[in-house]
């Protein structure tokens, strides 16, 4: 027989069944810099879904400010750490897994299949044969070019760095700089470093050199060198005196035809009048056919520190994070891509392109010059690198002084 409780007791009953259910949570606390309105509401959105799938958790979402957490990490993750946090992977994750700070999380790629499903950030969240991060959002760089310049000239989109060579003379014929960049706050030309390393050397070559394992006086490093010589005749001769933003109207009034930059530039040259029509997009040309194609994508991911509490569910928020449908969602509210190869991509075609790109590179991603290097280093190098284009004349020098910031960094 049912019986229905009415007034002073139906009041009392629902509360302690509401007692009850809240008694049964188990809480998972979750710690991320993901403060900037957009990213903010995204990640929201995110722990809500978790706990509509799951209503015996109740995460508890710490955000803090994006430049104070890069100096907090290691004080709370050896303190007093959360169940989960966001950090990034490759060199950047590295001091932590060898201080034993993170948590080894293999199984939760074995038991969701998460090998293959993000494949192409498998070597960056691998170390000693161990997954320790959930990567779940990147986006591209690459050469983003002016198509009525390249029709104007008669140019046909390179595939090979000898045809982006070949297509700089007739740029520059018709008085228009090849390529463009803008190095007054150095780090645009570590995009332009890293991906003539990647392809004249490959991933493995160029995350050893970051972390401190090759000279920089190495052959290796100066055949890079040489093929950047190579287009430094052809590149906008005042980039030292201008930043990245200033290049970009270079571009848009088909003063350069080219310009190695990350997606997040699509905004900029739309906003400055280039539509679908005359912006394209084309990945870095191949150097050497031999090394397998890597690519240049900043990538976040999520972690479990060693010193969790509540692992069990931690591991659940990871595999969740890790879904397609999730990723996609949540790169929709982020306006970046997704690293799970099953996720969707919106209409845009620059989106597009760059997951077709990131999700097939057989050769595996790189993180960016200052996220794969320590600070010191890659200060050091990007300093190098803007005065290489201004004086390559000056390489033994700047190598010399480079190798001495290794011997001096990495000890």
């Amino acid at each position: 027989m049912v019986h229905k409780l009415t007034g002073a007791f139906a009041l009392g009953a629902a509360l302690m069944l509401s007692t009850a259910a809240f008694a049964q949570q188990r809480v998972l606390t979750f710690t991320t810099d993901n403060n900037d309105p957009a990213p903010k509401a995204a990640w929201e959105q995110l722990v809500a879904d978790f706990e509509a799938e799951n209503p015996d958790i109740d995460v508890q979402m710490n955000i803090m400010d994006r430049e104070g957490y890069k100096t907090a990490i290691r004080n709370f993750l050896t303190t007093d750490p959360p169940d989960v946090a966001n950090w990034y992977p490759a060199n950047r994750m590295k001091p932590f897994v060898d201080a034993g700070l993170f948590l080894d999380i293999s199984d939760v790629y074995t038991e969701n299949g998460l090998d293959k499903q993000l494949a192409s950030t498998m070597p960056i969240v691998t170390q000693d044969g161990k997954q320790w991060m959930i990567p779940y959002t990147y986006y591209q760089w690459g050469i983003y070019y002016n198509k009525s310049v390249y029709e104007q000239v008669g140019a046909t989109v390179p595939t090979t760095w000898d045809e982006f060579i070949a297509n700089c003379e007739k740029f520059k014929a018709a008085g228009i700089d090849c390529l463009t960049t803008g190095s007054s706050q150095l780090w645009p030309t570590a995009g332009i470093f890293d991906y003539l390393n990647l392809r004249t050397n490959g991933y493995e070559f160029h995350k050893a050199l970051t972390n401190g394992e090759i000279p920089w006086t190495d052959d290796r490093v100066r055949a890079t060198f040489a093929e950047w010589a190579k287009v430094v005749p052809y590149t906008t001769a005042n980039h030292a005196a201008i930043d990245w933003q200033d290049a970009v109207p270079l571009i848009v009034q088909g003063k350069a035809a080219n310009y190695v930059m990350g997606n997040f530039a699509v905004a900029a040259f739309k906003e400055g009048g280039m539509t679908n029509d005359t912006l394209g997009f084309l990945p870095f040309p191949t150097i050497n056919p031999d090394v397998p194609r890597a690519e240049e994508a900043p990538t976040d991911a999520v972690f479990i520190p060693a010193g969790a509490k509540n692992v069990p569910d931690a591991k659940k928020f990871m595999a969740f994070v890790a879904r397609a449908d999730v990723q996609t969602k949540l790169n929709e509210a982020l306006g970046q891509l997704p690293v799970n190869s099953g996720s969707k991509v919106g209409d845009d075609p620059f989106l597009q392109a760059g997951f077709q790109l990131l999700s097939t590179t057989p050769g595996g991603i790189a993180q960016f010059f200052d996220r794969d290097a320590p600070a010191e280093m890659a200060k050091a190098g990007m300093e190098g690198f803007q005065q290489f284009m201004i004086q390559p004349d000056q390489l033994d020098a700047i190598l010399t002084r480079l190798e001495q910031v290794r011997g001096q960094v990495y000890k």
